[in-house]
């Protein structure tokens, strides 16, 4: 079904679950909080789904997606701040939304490129539909990077101003 290999399915379906885990630290605290229930999900299956990649890739750019998102995961999971850090606080946000991006690249390229199963929407890597949607990927990781970014700002200064 869909030309996915069984091994490509553990791929699929392991990290299939860092989607909506994502979606909703996003929707509810602008930003990936690693030390909650879903960021611990999102973890695991954005570790399964780096990792994996690495066994069911046939392109170049699956390697460098992977390596990528598994070098900015441990980043964004490594970093301990304390309050008044900012600068960490930066990092790891920045580095998490852009295991995001990276997650939802190959994600809406791989589904245009396989649905409706035997007739998928997309059959070329240049299709104004495929370039479209990962367009609309790129602006949304500039404007919430950006968002986030000014609602990091914020928060600093607002801690600032109490403890004056």
């Amino acid at each position: 079904m869909f030309g996915i290999s069984p091994l490509g399915w553990l791929h699929t379906l392991g990290s299939l679950p860092a989607i909506p885990a994502a979606l909703y630290m996003l929707i509810r605290h602008g930003r990936i909080v690693p030390a909650s229930l879903a960021g611990g999900i999102y973890f695991v299956a954005m570790l399964i789904g780096a990792l994996s990649v690495f066994l069911v890739t046939h392109q170049p750019v699956g390697y460098v997606i992977g390596g990528a998102t598994l070098a900015l995961l441990l980043v964004g999971y490594g970093i301990r701040y304390r309050a008044g850090s900012g600068a960490a606080r930066y990092v790891q946000t920045i580095c998490l939304t852009l295991t995001v991006f990276l997650l939802m690249v190959p994600t809406v390229s791989e589904t245009l490129r396989r649905v409706p199963d035997g007739h998928p929407l997309v059959t070329d890597l240049h299709s104004p539909l495929l370039l479209g949607a990962q367009g609309v990927l790129l602006l949304t990781l500039i404007v919430g990077l950006g968002g986030q970014i000014l609602y990091l700002r914020s928060q600093r200064q607002r801690s600032r101003t109490r403890t004056d």
